[in-house]
């Protein structure tokens, strides 16, 4: 395209003076460049098509390109204040009336040079098949930051393939292509190995697969991307549970039926409908769970290594000197030939009986 910078020459043409017949100098109004403290719009379309003689302002942090027929046809990124000058610069249309104007066909597009942030959020969830699980909706969100590496691709394919007009329309394009760049990202990591379980443990390394595949998703939009940040994986609410019991669990050192066991109890004792109070409840209760639960765990072929508490009938690791639960002390008493843990007691109610017996003779309950 023809254009000479104002008050300079260019390709032998004289430099524009002034406007004339209407002409108009276009220029990316800082209000409508940045309309919030930390907001900075993507896209800016000039309000009307360019006419003979027209000025294009050029400012250092942004750039012009001209567009017409579906074509980014070229593009101002040097700042500057450009006056069109040539009847034949294929940015204007045919000559109508001589004194009048020219037909107008091309349209002036602003793009910002600088880098920009932005989130991002999936509206449909990623199913990601676990070995465990099963298939599981996944959804992301974070922050990334991008800038504008090709303005002419860019607006060919923004503007002419997608239709956009505003930032708005720029912005949505690119979330939904930051979306599908973590989706894929999670694929590849998937048939590595990747499970449900670890995708917290892994977010670092799937920004950063997010970032490898950048250059040849995004190029060809015209666009580069710089970060990715604050990655979040949401899980249904019944596998975040489920995750969250198998952490426990492990913490815990019990196998699942010794976790519901023990939860059981735990709840149970909470609500206490005899006439103990909560705090004594509670602990009876954990010490019966646990203990029941340490039973059932040998019924099934496991060897737990403890003991019952002299004091409250909790079980208690062999290795301790200490009853966890009540502080008693787990020696065996002065002058006793019974080791530690031999004393018997009801598992309801926490009374001392009789070796042997077949019944708690506080309660009743059958041993």
């Amino acid at each position: 395209m023809r254009a000479v910078v104002f008050g300079k020459k260019n390709d032998g043409v004289p430099a524009a003076g002034g406007s004339v017949f209407g002409s108009t100098t276009f220029a990316w109004d800082d209000k409508d460049k940045q309309p919030a403290p930390g907001v900075y719009n993507v896209l800016w379309k000039a309000p009307r098509q360019i006419r003979l003689n027209d000025n294009v302002v050029v400012r250092e942090d942004e750039i012009a390109v001209f567009y017409r027929d579906g074509k980014a046809l070229t593009y101002f990124d040097q700042p500057n204040r450009y006056a069109l000058t040539d009847f034949n610069a294929p940015v204007v249309g045919k000559l109508l009336k001589f004194f009048t104007g020219v037909t107008q066909w091309a349209e002036v597009y602003y793009v910002p040079k600088r880098y920009l942030d932005g989130k991002f959020g999936s509206t449909q969830p990623y199913q990601f098949t676990d070995p465990t699980f099963g298939i599981i909706n996944l959804r992301v969100f974070g922050e990334y930051r991008w800038r504008i590496s090709s303005p002419e691709l860019f607006i060919n394919q923004f503007v002419g393939t997608f239709g956009a007009d505003t930032s708005d329309d720029v912005e949505g394009r690119v979330k939904e292509q930051i979306v599908i760049l973590v989706y894929s990202a999670l694929g590849k990591m998937k048939q590595q190995g990747l499970k449900v379980t670890d995708l917290a443990a892994n977010l670092m390394n799937i920004e950063q697969v997010v970032l490898a595949s950048g250059p040849d998703n995004l190029g060809q939009f015209g666009m580069e991307i710089n970060k990715i940040s604050g990655l979040t994986i949401s899980l249904p609410d019944d596998v975040q549970k489920a995750i969250d019991t198998r952490s426990e669990m492990q913490v815990l050192g019990v196998n699942y039926m010794q976790y519901q066991t023990g939860k059981a109890v735990d709840d149970a004792a909470r609500n206490p409908s005899g006439g103990a109070g909560v705090t004594a409840g509670l602990g009876a209760g954990l010490g019966v769970g646990y203990a029941i639960g340490g039973q059932m765990a040998q019924g099934m072929g496991q060897n737990i290594q403890s003991r019952s508490c002299p004091n409250c009938g909790s079980l208690v690791p062999m290795t301790s000197k200490f009853c966890p639960n009540c502080g008693a002390t787990m020696a065996a008493p002065q002058g006793s030939s019974a080791p530690a843990g031999a004393a018997k007691f009801c598992p309801n109610c926490g009374s001392s009986i009789t070796v042997g017996s077949k019944f708690c003779n506080n309660c009743g309950t059958k041993l």
